[in-house]
């Protein structure tokens, strides 16, 4: 395990083992001088990783007081698998899953809140985590969530039948047409560089197998919005053209949580934390860290439900089929 110690963050690097043999990288920043207000689980986007593209998000929540977590998924950044490939969206939420709960469940943290956090397609696994877990997590931060494809990124449905039925033989493949996301996600060219000299981004074209998958995934979850039930934040550039802020603004709408909060920046584009220019990433930190710290201010209700469990079921099965809005706390849109 290597780590160092920076300006009062402990970053620690470690693989683990997933279900299926393959070697995953994990990483962590957490402050040093003081115990952690709450458990924050970092979700990447598409083609990108943990340990270089959201470090400055790590060190953020972490100076602001949280442990972070994040893993590199299957084909991803530092971890075993083909670059780019995601054979099995499942399996990567699956893998994601089971390491945050790893972290969870161990002594020191049973009684910590639970965050999670996920930027593009990392807000769609932050959702189907949610959804194979409804009552686990105790908030989500959505960043620009991939919740729909943006119609002008999506491949015509003449081509998108052909694809699904080439992925079934030629899955691998770096044939599917799409504009250069790099270009029209990240506004700073500064920013753009350090990605495209990145080499643990994935810059190739989507392979069939990944089209599919994600287009899938955004699918499902386009259609089940309102399953969506835990306390959350959107937070989507106004002038996002690579995932769609009128899907955001309906997921915002559509959903059943009563804790839930909106934000749309205006003129910003689709990498808020990292490739718009750094007084507008300040403004978009300032917003999530402030949301955190209103949840980890009120305490653990989760665990106060848990504890309850322990001694009579029933009360808590009535009790989970409501949701309680914490005093103070509103649904808001901005």
């Amino acid at each position: 395990m290597a780590q160092n110690i920076v300006g009062g963050i402990k970053y620690e690097e470690e693989f683990i083992l997933n279900s299926r043999g393959l070697k995953l990288f994990t990483c962590k920043w957490v402050p040093v001088n003081q115990e952690p207000k709450a458990l924050i689980f970092i979700c990447h986007g598409y083609a990108m990783e943990c340990s270089i593209s959201m470090k400055d998000t790590g060190i953020r929540l972490a100076k602001a007081g949280f442990a972070v977590h994040g893993i590199d998924y299957e084909g991803h950044g530092k971890s075993a698998g083909l670059h780019g490939y995601i054979p099995s969206f499942n399996d990567l939420v699956e893998d994601c899953s089971n390491h945050f709960t790893s972290i969870c469940e161990r002594k020191e943290n049973k009684r910590k809140q639970r965050f999670l956090l996920g930027e593009s397609m990392g807000g769609a696994v932050v959702l189907i985590l949610h959804r194979k877990k409804p009552n686990y997590w105790d908030g989500a931060v959505l960043v620009a969530p991939m919740c729909k494809i943006a119609d002008d990124m999506k491949p015509p449905a003449v081509v998108v039948n052909l694809l699904t039925f080439l992925c079934k033989v030629i899955p691998t493949w770096k044939i599917i047409p799409t504009q250069d996301i790099i270009d029209i996600a990240i506004k700073e060219p500064q920013r753009r560089e350090e990605v495209r000299s990145n080499a643990y981004c994935y810059k190739g074209k989507p392979r069939l197998k990944t089209g599919n998958e994600l287009l899938k995934v955004s699918l499902d979850i386009e259609q089940n919005l309102q399953q969506v039930n835990l306390p959350f934040m959107i937070v989507h550039g106004g002038d996002d053209k690579v995932t769609d802020p009128a899907i955001s603004k309906l997921l915002f709408e559509s959903a059943s949580s009563t804790d839930k909060t909106f934000k749309l920046y205006s003129g910003m584009w689709h990498a808020l934390t990292s490739g718009e220019p750094l007084e507008n990433i300040n403004i978009v930190f300032s917003d999530i860290i402030d949301w955190l710290d209103e949840r980890a201010a009120f305490g653990n209700s989760r665990l106060e439900r848990e504890q309850k469990g322990e001694y009579d079921t029933f009360p808590v099965i009535q009790q989970e089929k409501k949701t309680i809005l914490k005093p103070g706390l509103t649904a808001g849109y901005l």
